[in-house]
């Protein structure tokens, strides 16, 4: 019998990178699943998201994932994208399961720091999501930011939001930056008749939830700007580099 429980928890460790180590700083236990999803159990307190865990948690989640999404910084200068080379990305990729470890992403640009210009056409309210634990308040939730070619003269929701790429504001960044929240930025939108010019940096993520997992978005690809961890826009038709103003100050 202890024999039988030996090989069966090494095959169940096979399955996934996440570890026992990570489900004890994380306060939690994990259930790994023949998807390669696992269950994390969420923290006795769960106030807000400073009490939830990197790996999210949750009856069914990917934690290398869910780490990937919130993280609290970036280091590195940042690496100008064109909004074409974003959405050249391969999207399913190729070889890749909910689950793996995300050395393919990597190798794609995954964990970049990077510069887009778009449009940004709306920043949508979050909601409870097993990377923030669930947690439903506004401080706790991510915003959702439909992202544009900047090539498009007129561009609106209804007629370009499938080609579109996606940003995040997180709540983890907010802490150390609470002006990048949908609130601050949506006003700006609105201010333009439903467009703004930005430039999102932040880092490159790919969405492997939204690819493979069944809950497919309305946008050209799976890869996006999360977190994003600055923003600047221009209210101008033509910018120049003294026009651009962070959202920040």
């Amino acid at each position: 019998m202890k024999r039988s429980l030996f090989i069966t928890a090494l095959v169940l460790l096979a399955l996934t990178s996440f570890t026992v180590s990570d489900a004890r700083r994380a306060n939690s236990f994990a259930v790994f699943a023949p998807s390669g999803k696992v269950a994390i159990k969420c923290p006795v307190t769960l106030n807000s998201i400073t009490d939830c865990p990197d790996t999210g948690c949750g009856p069914s989640l990917d934690p290398n994932l869910n780490r990937a999404k919130n993280i609290g910084s970036v280091s590195g200068s940042p690496e100008t994208m064109t909004f074409s080379a974003m959405q050249a990305l391969p999207d399913p990729v190729d070889g890749f399961a909910i689950g793996d470890p995300r050395d393919k992403l990597t190798a794609l640009g995954e964990g970049k720091v990077i510069t887009v210009e778009a449009w940004a056409l709306v920043a949508r309210k979050g909601g409870g999501e097993s990377c923030n634990c669930k947690l439903l308040s506004v401080a706790d939730t991510d915003n959702h930011i439909v992202l544009i070619d900047p090539s498009v003269k007129k561009p609106t929701l209804a007629s370009n939001e499938p080609n579109s790429e996606t940003a995040e504001f997180t709540p983890r960044i907010r802490l150390d930056h609470p002006k990048l929240a949908r609130a601050n930025l949506q006003s700006l939108i609105t201010a333009g008749h439903g467009k703004l010019l930005v430039r999102i940096t932040g880092q490159l993520m790919f969405d492997s939830e939204h690819s493979i997992g069944g809950l497919h978005l309305k946008r050209h690809n799976n890869w996006e700007v999360h977190p994003v961890t600055g923003l600047k826009y221009c209210k101008k038709k033509t910018c120049s580099e003294s026009d651009w103003k962070d959202i920040e100050q």
